[in-house]
């Protein structure tokens, strides 16, 4: 395995501040994801985890805690498997 280009670097040092929510849970849920399935997802993975990134924390919160589902299939499959990562 090569390591990762600086533009690789620098792309995961803004993804990473961007799943930064300010309650730890949401920053732990979306740093595992990042961390562990983003460097082997496709573009279509990366574009619906950018969409969730782009939600907001209440809507985020009441997903990841199974309260409402995300508004279209993409996002709310998602949502349920990144729940399923285990700590």
């Amino acid at each position: 395995m090569s390591a990762a280009s600086p533009g690789d670097e620098a792309e995961l040092r803004r993804l990473r501040w961007r799943c930064r929510r300010g309650m730890r849970e949401l920053d732990q849920l979306l740093n595992r994801w990042l961390d562990r399935q983003w460097p082997a997802s496709s573009e279509a993975e990366r574009g619906v985890f950018l969409r969730l990134l782009a939600c907001e924390d209440d809507k985020l919160w009441r997903w990841f805690l199974g309260h409402e589902n995300a508004p279209d299939a993409a996002l709310d499959s998602l949502v349920q498997r990144i729940r399923t990562l285990s700590p």
